[in-house]
C-alpha cells in the first residue's frame, strides 16, 4: 500500500499472513484503531484508508491499514491537520517510498553494470601482448633533436 515490502508474520506456505493481509472486519478494525466504524467508512470514502473488499463488498482491514488509521487519527487530533492535508501527506509518503524503492533498484543495476565493466576491462587487459614495449612520450630535457641542413642544389 505504501511501497514497503511486507514481511511474513505468521504461518508457512501459501497461508502466510503479512502486514498487508486483509483479515479484520470493520468492527474489529474500529476497536483496534480506537475509532468509530462510521469514521472508518468516512475515511474509506475519502480515500484516506482503502481496505480490501470481499466478494460481498465487505471491508477487510490489514495490520498496515490499522497502523494507517492510527496515524490519520494522530495527525488529525494531535497535529490539527485537516483530512485533505492528511490525504496529501499519505500520498507523498507513498510516493517517497516508491521512489526510494526505485533508487534502490537503480543503484543495484548501476553496481551490476560497473562490475560487468570492470570484468570486461580486466578481460581486455589480460588479452594484451606482453612482448610489446609501451610507448612513453619523451621527457623534457631528454629529447634528442636531429637537424639536417637542406642540401643545396647546383
Amino acid at each position: 500500500m505504501d511501497g514497503r515490502r511486507s514481511q511474513p508474520r505468521f504461518g508457512n506456505g501459501p497461508y502466510q499472513l503479512t502486514d498487508e493481509t486483509p483479515v479484520y472486519v470493520i468492527s474489529v478494525a474500529a476497536q483496534l484503531s480506537g475509532l468509530h466504524p462510521q469514521t472508518l467508512r468516512q475515511y474509506d470514502r475519502l480515500g484516506l484508508v482503502s481496505p480490501d473488499r470481499t466478494a460481498g463488498r465487505g471491508r477487510r482491514y490489514s495490520a498496515r491499514d490499522i497502523e494507517l488509521l492510527r496515524t490519520v487519527q494522530a495527525l488529525s487530533q494531535d497535529e490539527g491537520i485537516n483530512l485533505a492535508g492528511i490525504k496529501r501527506i499519505i500520498e507523498l509518503e507513498n510516493q517517497v517510498a516508491a521512489l526510494q524503492q526505485r533508487v534502490a533498484e537503480l543503484s543495484t543495476a548501476v553496481d551490476g553494470a560497473a562490475a560487468a565493466l570492470r570484468a570486461r576491462e580486466a578481460q581486455v587487459h589480460a588479452s594484451y601482448r606482453r612482448d610489446l614495449v609501451p610507448y612513453q612520450p619523451p621527457q623534457p630535457g631528454n629529447a634528442l633533436v636531429v637537424w639536417r641542413p637542406k642540401r643545396q642544389v647546383d
